[in-house]
């Protein structure tokens, strides 16, 4: 029998259904998180977060502790939920197409479980139209689907999710006033789109912060490449001039989300959509830019290289798609001697910053965690700070 407090979320103890898990959980509802990793699924069900979340493992144990939330990889849940929340991943193939083979495949898997009375919800990043095959796929039993984008900042989604406005869009009013109600309980603001319109913002939110972010890093391989300093131009571009204030730092701009909706949105647009070649070109070529200007200055058979930061993003220990381990794995194999060192990112053959820093001949800031802003470089040391992250004396 389907209970209207209880919901389960599927991808549930991954990056986006585990913190909206907790949100939720905390304001009364019963929440199941449906995973396929065991792992993971022991270490919440022990009240420890599997990730880095600002916030959450405080929340998890708390609602633990009063049995608001478990995670699990039996289905049979289901039939209580009245809400059930996909957060799946929705990947790419090697031609910038989606592969939504598998994400399609869910529903018809899912659809044996659904009754009219269910409340679908997609939440993943989807190329526009998905929606409606899920709809195709699943009408026959439930016709309550709804489509309401995640946008929080991974690392940030407890703080964030209250503040930020929640798309929310279906194929019936019931649908949409049903998600709307739950995702009230956790956002200030509900503002109720087309389904078209809810997959284009997404897509259009991920794409233009992948453009802006190519802007700062086009700028700096320029400014390297006439021997100038690119956060001082940057500095006074911003100085009391409004027009400017949002250009970005340049960077390492990875992670599952920018690059791959980027690429969604290129293929929507039947990879007419010029801008991606050249913005794809910039930013995964970071790297190599960054290996070739020290090609030409240094002998880098007789240096030691130092990699500072290995997660994708700052204060966080996801490596999914990271450009500093793509950029850690190019040195290794021209053979050059490395060192690496993460604040979040456990891993083998890390060591502590300090030691790092003492051992490198060059030393690369390539995730700007807070612990490495106030480091003691020597001088006789070669930093490379492409994010303008290190306080100069």
């Amino acid at each position: 029998m389907i209970k209207k407090n209880y919901i389960c979320i599927f991808g549930g103890t991954g990056h986006v259904g585990a913190p909206l898990g907790l949100a939720l959980s905390s304001k009364g509802y019963n929440v199941a998180l449906i995973d396929k990793n065991i792992k993971y699924i022991k270490k919440i069900n022990q009240g420890i977060m599997p990730f880095v979340e600002e916030g959450c493992a405080k929340l998890l144990k708390k609602m633990i502790k009063k049995k608001k939330i478990f995670a699990t990889n039996k289905l049979d849940i289901i039939k209580k939920c009245k809400y059930i929340i996909v957060c799946l991943g929705t990947p790419v193939d090697s031609k910038f197409n989606p592969n939504l083979k598998n994400f399609i495949s869910f529903f018809y898997n899912l659809r044996k479980h659904l009754n009219k009375n269910h409340i679908v919800i997609i939440r993943s990043s989807i190329y526009p139209g998905i929606c409606n095959k899920v709809f195709n796929v699943i009408k026959n039993h439930c016709k309550n689907l709804s489509y309401c984008p995640e946008r929080i900042a991974q690392g940030k989604s407890l703080i964030e999710l209250p503040k930020i406005s929640q798309i929310v869009s279906g194929r019936s009013i019931k649908a949409r006033m049903e998600s709307g109600k739950i995702f009230r309980k956790v956002c200030k603001k509900i503002i109720y789109t087309k389904i078209i319109e809810a997959e284009l913002i997404k897509l259009f939110s991920n794409a233009y912060r992948y453009i802006n972010f190519s802007i700062s890093n086009q700028f700096y391989m320029m400014c390297q490449n006439q021997g100038l300093d690119y956060y001082k131009i940057r500095n006074i571009m911003r100085d009391n001039y409004k027009r400017n204030t949002n250009v970005p730092t340049a960077g390492f701009t990875a992670g599952p989300c920018l690059l791959k909706d980027t690429m969604q949105l290129s293929s929507f647009y039947n990879h007419k959509f010029s801008l991606f070649d050249s913005v794809m070109s910039i930013n995964e070529g970071l790297p190599r830019f960054v290996f070739k200007k020290l090609k030409e200055k240094y002998n880098l058979k007789k240096k030691t290289v130092g990699i500072l930061g290995l997660s994708f993003k700052a204060e966080n220990d996801d490596i999914r798609d990271s450009l500093s381990i793509k950029l850690l794995k190019y040195l290794k194999s021209k053979k050059i001697r490395t060192l690496q060192s993460d604040e979040y990112y456990k891993e083998k053959n890390n060591i502590d910053k300090n030691t790092l820093v003492k051992k490198s001949d060059i030393i690369i800031i390539a995730t700007p965690h807070k612990a490495y802003k106030k480091l003691r470089i020597n001088k006789n040391k070669i930093l490379v700070d492409i994010w303008g992250h290190i306080e100069k004396k």
